[in-house]
């Protein structure tokens, strides 16, 4: 092989190589955030299941017990909506999980439309306030969520439906999801602050459960 075709082979391998770490990186990042929004469905999910299942308080098994007083405290309607909170918060804060939680800015449980969205003010909107949120229900010690309960509830617990028609309930979170290979730092070097970063919805609506 001749000096000639050796340069030009080598001329191909340096404009190839970057083309393939880009794919190679794509594929990893695409990997990282796959995990990330299976989280975000697996949170959304199970805190409106615990939602449609507290419905508006009116649990079958509505009472809890204080293991070391033996006190009884009773579920009520109050109780329902950081009990969705609490049940979205143990997915996130899972072993195994990827997820930010500085970078969830909301949690949002909602009235919704037949085609899941939100009805107009209807949103409980819970905002991130590390160990200073309200407290998980029926949790001796107490303990604090992550997320502060909304100044205003537009749509209270003690309003939901679970008889006849039973109202939709939606849970969602807003999320911004930081990549974490080095191509975010070479989209942040072509594309700017914002490229290194994505912002990710999910939500999960549910029909409220009927109770005895």
């Amino acid at each position: 092989m001749g000096h000639g075709a050796r340069g030009q082979g080598l001329v191909e391998f340096a404009l190839l190589v970057p083309v393939f770490l880009l794919i190679l990186l794509g594929m990893l990042e695409f990997g990282f955030a796959f995990n990330h929004n299976m989280t975000l469905e697996y949170a959304t999910r199970e805190g409106a299941r615990a939602g449609a299942a507290a419905a508006n308080g009116s649990m079958t098994d509505s009472s809890c017990v204080n293991p070391a007083t033996g006190a009884v405290k009773q579920f009520s309607d109050s109780d329902v909506d950081p009990l969705i909170i609490a049940s979205v918060e143990r997915i996130l804060k899972s072993p195994g999980s990827m997820i930010d939680l500085s970078q969830v800015s909301s949690i949002t449980i909602y009235h919704a439309n037949p085609d899941g969205t939100p009805m107009s003010n209807t949103s409980n909107v819970w905002t991130r306030s590390i160990g200073t949120g309200a407290n998980i229900p029926c949790t001796y010690p107490a303990q604090p969520m992550d997320f502060a309960a909304p100044t205003s509830t537009p749509w209270p617990a003690s309003n939901r439906v679970n008889s006849g028609t039973p109202d939709l309930l939606g849970v969602s979170i807003n999320y911004t999801y930081t990549f974490r290979s080095a191509l975010g730092s070479i989209l942040q070097f072509f594309g700017g602050q914002g490229a290194a970063s994505l912002a990710m919805t999910d939500r999960t609506v549910m029909a409220l459960e009927p109770t005895n």
